[in-house]
């Protein structure tokens, strides 16, 4: 968002047809200032005395003066933030077809259970002995878990996907010294997602890449060709970026144990095989899982998400504390490294995980129950697999044949046109929809990457499907320049990403008039 525009003139940013107005607003869509700008010094939500008779308690770092921020009305502030949620598309909005980031519909059951007192009033400090049932609703979530992967191990600490990533290589390391192995080299597919080379790194590991092969997936041969000694794991992803099944997944584990490396699976994408797979079957030894991309907790839930971890028996002496275990018939909470766990590589985070983020994803579990998610699953390949084939003859698949999750399409059937891949998704959203993930994966020139989830019916996928080919349409009928205009509709018009990535604003800073008035 940007100030506001002069009295009788649109805003620059504004869309299209905002200078019709004299306020700038059109209709429920309110233009307004930024926070900074609606600044008046005296105004707040809450005033209150200052306490009198307290000594400062912050080590004599306590505030000098004033910090900057706008004097604002209680009234003023939850208009605005009311305002900007009422510009943002969410998956309550609409269709959100983005690819890679499984944007599925989040029961309301599930934010039901997660606000029971017993759960959203726990504190991380209370002592376990006054947690019982939270230690048990863990310890059941990691039984499914468990069962699902086919994995005998699973490591809840993990804050978010990469998180776990980073938890899944660092107990591959600890393995490594553990047996005196110095391996220092690890393989990433082109396929796999971003954070995989970025986690080895973090980890002190040089990253070689692995080609794609015509079909869009792992080059075995190549594979095989780079694996030695010194490799201390694969970083596959599985089903790939590409939206596709790695089909050679047990050749390329024989290779990968064959050579003495662990395999690790970037199990980001699982809703598209939950209940169909256990990744345990296919020899992997470590797995993280996104519990808001297949067991629908939202992206962050208001703090920390989860990303807990499966590994393999070798690896599982390894797993970040604390571990809960079965002991006489009850559970106990393991937190320090020695006896059983003194190979344990420590703590990854200072308490056991996101509570609310566990409560949510066993509520779906239970709801669904197994079948349900082998059938959630099912309908997500199905989804993507029906815009595949809706779409396959306007657009250009960029590997022919089934997809499973996502559905890969590239920017070929835009050439010549005048438009760009960028074009085609800012039309989108005149059109209401969100656009697909743009430009990735990177090995696909131009790409758009399309996951619609299970939670959409036929006619929602049907309504996008018929807008995207009304676009395909007019692209390929010469009229660009309604495409380089979009979004007209929109609360703001296109933005100039590239100075904005370049030249970002940071930091707000008053215009000389305004800082005069102030003063």
């Amino acid at each position: 968002m940007t100030g506001w525009s002069q009295a009788l003139g649109a805003h620059p940013g504004a869309a299209a047809g905002a200078a019709e107005t004299v306020s700038g607003n059109r209709g429920l869509q309110i233009e307004e200032k930024l926070l900074f700008e609606q600044d008046s010094p005296g105004h707040c939500g809450v005033d209150l005395p200052e306490p009198a008779g307290l000594a400062p308690r912050l080590g004599g770092t306590e505030r000098k003066g004033p910090i900057g921020l706008p004097g604002l009305s209680e009234p003023q502030i939850v208009r605005h933030f009311t305002r900007l949620s009422q510009k943002n598309y969410a998956i309550d909005s609409g269709i959100y077809p983005l690819g890679s980031c499984t944007m599925k519909h989040n029961p309301r059951l599930n934010e039901k259970l997660a606000r029971l007192p017993g759960f959203a009033d726990l504190h991380p400090l209370q002592p376990p002995a006054t947690v019982a049932g939270a230690l048990e609703l863990v310890d059941t979530l990691a039984h499914w878990l468990k069962t699902l992967t086919g994995m005998p191990a699973m490591a809840l600490s993990p804050a978010a996907g990469a998180h776990g990533e980073l938890c899944g290589m660092m107990t591959i390391r600890a393995a490594l010294t553990a047996r005196g192995d110095p391996r220092r080299r690890i393989l990433v597919p082109e396929s796999a997602h971003g954070t995989n080379p970025a986690t080895a790194a973090t980890c002190g590991y040089a990253i070689d890449n692995i080609p794609n092969n015509a079909r869009g997936r792992v080059d075995l041969a190549a594979l095989k060709a780079e694996l030695g000694g010194d490799v201390a794991a694969l970083m596959l992803t599985n089903p790939n970026t590409c939206g596709l099944f790695e089909d050679e997944i047990l050749d390329i584990a024989a290779a990968v144990h064959s050579a003495g490396a662990f395999f690790y699976c970037d199990g980001a994408n699982f809703n598209a095989i939950v209940g169909r797979v256990r990744p345990g079957d296919l020899g992997i030894d470590a797995l993280h899982l996104n519990l808001h991309k297949t067991f629908s907790t939202p992206h962050g839930g208001g703090g920390p998400g989860s990303g807990p971890v499966a590994l393999a028996a070798e690896l599982a002496p390894f797993a970040p504390l604390p571990w809960l275990v079965h002991d006489h018939g009850g559970l106990r909470l393991v937190e320090h490294r020695d006896g059983e766990a003194a190979q344990s590589i420590g703590r990854l985070k200072g308490f056991h995980g996101q509570i609310g983020m566990f409560v949510r994803a066993l509520a779906y579990m239970m709801s669904h129950g197994a079948d349900g998610l082998k059938q959630a699953a099912e309908d997500a390949v199905l989804n993507a697999n029906y815009l595949r084939v809706r779409l396959e003859g306007a657009l250009s698949l960029s590997y022919p044949g089934p997809c499973m999750h996502e559905v890969l399409f590239d920017d070929r059937f835009l050439k010549d046109t005048g438009a760009t891949t960028l074009d085609f998704a800012k039309a989108l959203i005149d059109e209401g929809f969100h656009p697909m993930t743009m430009y990735f994966p990177l090995i696909v020139h131009g790409a758009l990457l399309i996951e619609p989830t299970e939670s959409e019916s036929k006619a929602s996928l049907d309504q996008f499907a018929d807008t995207v080919l009304a676009l395909a349409a007019r692209a390929r009928g010469g009229d660009a320049t309604s495409f380089h205009a979009a979004p007209r509709l929109a609360p703001r018009r296109r933005l100039d990403e590239t100075t904005a990535a370049r030249k970002p604003v940071l930091r707000w800073r008053p215009e000389p008039a305004q800082r005069e008035a102030a003063e």
